[in-house]
């Protein structure tokens, strides 16, 4: 079953959320939908791309938090040691920050489109910020 359509650079993904492990973290993102931003790739977590999102304040904390979240895994974290984000993981990933290691709540996991996950991956990293659109399916 998928619930959200992810539309990042010019590839279509369809998700999950993950209400059972983090029932108020999905809670609250939906209620952005839908939510447009930029993707770009990380620095010191793996294969992945992340949406910085500063100081910004979803109102949640930590549910079920991890930190080797696999590919199409997706995770947001709510903030503390290194700024609030969305990390959208397309391969190997151990999320951290230059402080360390971190956890962030399992959101969304990628229920079609895994084939576009690299090419994503790849296309952020040596073409730099992607546009990302998150709606309901």
């Amino acid at each position: 079953m998928s619930d959200v359509r992810i539309t990042a650079g010019p590839y279509e993904f369809l998700a999950r959320w993950e209400r059972e492990r983090c029932p108020k973290t999905c809670e609250a993102f939906e209620r952005l939908l839908p939510y447009r931003q930029k993707i770009i790739h990380v620095r010191w977590s793996g294969e992945s791309c992340w949406i910085p999102l500063g100081d910004y304040d979803l109102g949640v904390g930590f549910e079920d938090a991890t930190s080797y979240p696999q590919a199409g895994e997706i995770l947001f974290y709510p903030g503390g040691y290194s700024e609030t984000e969305i990390l959208f993981p397309y391969y190997g990933t151990h999320f951290k920050s230059k402080l360390g290691t971190l956890a962030g709540n399992h959101l969304l996991t990628i229920t079609s489109g895994h084939e576009n996950l690299r090419p994503l991956g790849e296309m952020t990293l040596w073409e730099g910020a992607q546009d990302i659109t998150f709606e309901l399916a």
